[in-house]
């Protein structure tokens, strides 16, 4: 009983994990080091390129919900965060280099599964496969992909934000804080006046930016990973309702909000790396360097990554993709991770477990587990494979999609944890 698995990001290593857990022996293929994505560097598996948050944990929180199903599963990816992650108010933020190298550790030590470094540009459609090369799949495979799907995939534009040592930041002027005083204070914040927003913003909106190997008219970019300085375009206070957000950050030395703040999130456990939250950019690195150095805080900061911008792909999954992640045309094949139209980290390793849950069942003959709407699990793959999906885009866990019988309950945050509290239980049903 054997199940191949290309690529060893969040998605594949959790589909491995999933079928070898079962009895599955696991041929997982990473063509990393012999080759790199423009966006990776890290020889280690599941490499965090973009933020190294996870997002929320508290099931007041739909992805808070989402890994809360999966730790209910034997989650490889999340038990590898819990383990390595780094204090980030109410949110799982982990050490990337960490989190990535304690997969690979336990992937490696895994005695069902043999990791093959080399790429693949060949998908056997006879062969029991999860493709879960995630959204910059190498060229050859690219054009693989398209020949089993039919169609021209789909894509979008992605990026990452900058990062910048602990030790460059002025104390002097930034204070200590998380949002409206919840959870402990981890965040760094760096409070901008009026007249220091207004020069920066000048600034922002005029920068020269990095060139893109696409039509700009035609660039379609994820919402959730908007650059900065796109943003910035849609209006002067943009920002402030967005990542420059004062509202429930008081700087201590006044008593009062700033006119905008900008927040530094922890990047690794020792606390010497914070990086930009929000300022996903796709400007030039002696722009970035420039531009926002101008925030208050970051006069000398040394920037230690610069932030990038890359073209991520995915299927027109709704037209292709079953509700276990296998392909309508060859149910022997899985797709699996941001390939599929998934965004986020979490809803990329729990597309993952779905499809490893599932490849495995139907190696052993065995009906797929149908995951019902009313989890958040379920609710992701309900909107990845919905066929009334004619403008499919790409979809972060949220409470929209999750359906449940509605009482009247005014307070969200106590309506978002009852919903998760039904959410748990549809789960508890579900035999996998």
């Amino acid at each position: 009983m054997k199940l191949k698995i290309i690529g060893a990001g969040l998605a594949g290593c959790e589909a491995a994990w999933q079928a070898a857990q079962r009895g599955i022996e696991v041929s997982l293929y990473e063509m990393k080091p012999v080759k790199f994505s423009p966006a990776h560097s890290n020889s280690d598996l599941c490499e965090l390129v973009c933020s190294n948050s996870l997002k929320g944990n508290g099931l007041d929180n739909a992805c808070g919900l989402l890994k809360e199903e999966m730790r209910r599963m034997d989650s490889l990816v999340i038990k590898c965060a819990d383990e390595t992650s780094v204090p980030a108010g109410g949110a799982l933020a982990v050490d990337r280099d960490k989190f990535a190298h304690l997969v690979t550790e336990r992937i490696k030590a895994h005695p069902n599964i043999k990791l093959i470094n080399e790429p693949v540009s060949r998908i056997d459609t006879d062969e029991y496969t999860i493709v879960a090369t995630g959204p910059l799949t190498d060229e050859c495979l690219s054009g693989e992909i398209s020949r089993l799907t039919g169609k021209s995939e789909l894509y979008f534009f992605d990026a990452a934000a900058p990062v910048v040592t602990r030790e460059s930041i002025n104390e002097s002027i930034t204070y200590l804080a998380a949002r409206y005083g919840k959870g402990t204070p981890d965040y760094i914040n760096c409070p901008m006046s009026k007249e220091e927003y207004d020069a920066f913003y000048e600034a922002l909106i005029s920068a020269e930016r990095a060139p893109l190997h696409e039509n700009v008219e035609n660039i379609k970019v994820f919402e959730g990973c908007m650059p900065v300085e796109i943003m910035a375009q849609r209006g002067r206070e943009t920002l402030c309702f967005g990542p420059l957000k004062p509202k429930g950050l008081p700087d201590p030395k006044t008593g009062k909000e700033p006119y905008a703040v900008l927040q530094l999130r922890r990047d690794n456990t020792e606390g010497t790396l914070y990086n930009l939250v929000g300022f996903q950019t796709n400007l030039k690195f002696g722009e970035q360097k420039r531009v926002f150095s101008m925030i208050p805080g970051l006069e000398n900061a040394d920037f230690v990554r610069y932030g990038v911008m890359h073209r991520n792909t995915y299927i027109n999954s709704p037209a292709l993709l079953n509700g276990d992640y296998s392909m309508i045309e060859y149910p022997k094949v899985f797709f699996a991770g941001q390939i599929t139209g998934v965004e986020g980290y979490v809803e990329s390793a729990s597309s993952g477990m779905v499809a490893g849950i599932n490849a495995t069942r139907k190696i052993k003959g065995e009906e797929s587990v149908s995951f019902p709407p009313s989890c958040c699990t379920g609710a992701l793959i309900k909107y990845i494979t919905d066929r009334e999906n004619k403008k499919f885009q790409p979809m972060n866990a949220n409470f929209g999609i999750i359906e449940w019988e509605r009482v009247k309950i005014k307070n969200k945050k106590e309506r978002y944890e009852y919903i998760s509290s039904l959410a748990l239980k549809a789960l508890e049903e579900i035999n996998v």
